[in-house]
Formats: structure tokens, sequence, C-alpha cells
């Protein structure tokens, strides 16, 4: 597993040679979570939850908060209650 990168539109981690990556936009202090997408050979894997993590602690350290327009990440921070503060 690699550290997050971000490339200012998409925020990647690389793992086993491929990449998982959320799409993003950010506005106002505001992270809007738009799609969450992991290489079919890393579903399963615990690989987008990961980079969740790592997204959500990242928004945290800037003192943002999150919009999940992607179910899937919507999903993840119902699940992962200890970020539910980040929620907007």
């Amino acid at each position: 597993m690699s550290e997050l990168r971000d490339t200012g539109a998409r925020y990647e981690m690389e793992e086993a040679g491929l990449t998982s990556y959320a799409d993003y936009r950010r506005q106002d202090g505001t992270l809007y979570i738009d799609y969450v997408y992991a290489p079919p050979a890393l579903r399963g894997s615990g690989a987008s939850g990961r980079l969740m993590t790592a997204v959500a602690t990242e928004a945290r350290q800037k003192g943002l908060s999150i919009v999940p327009i992607c179910g899937f990440a919507a999903v993840w921070l119902q699940r992962n209650r200890e970020f539910a503060d980040l929620v907007r």
C-alpha cells in the first residue's frame, strides 16, 4: 500500500501495482467526493476503505468537511462513525 496522492482532482493510492482513487471537488472548505473506484482485482480486499480512511484523515487535518456524492463514500462514512463530524 502506498501513500495518499492528491492530483488536484483525484486522491489516489496504489496497492499491488494497481491504483484505487476518489474523484473530488473542493469548494469553500468542503470536499465533495464524487466517485470512489477500486480495480476489480482489489475489490473485496478493503482497498476502497483504506483509501477512504486516508481521504477522511486528510480532510480532518486540513479542516475540510465532506459531502459524499458517491454512494460508496456515503455508506462508508455512515459506518465509520469516527469521521461523522466531517460529514456536512
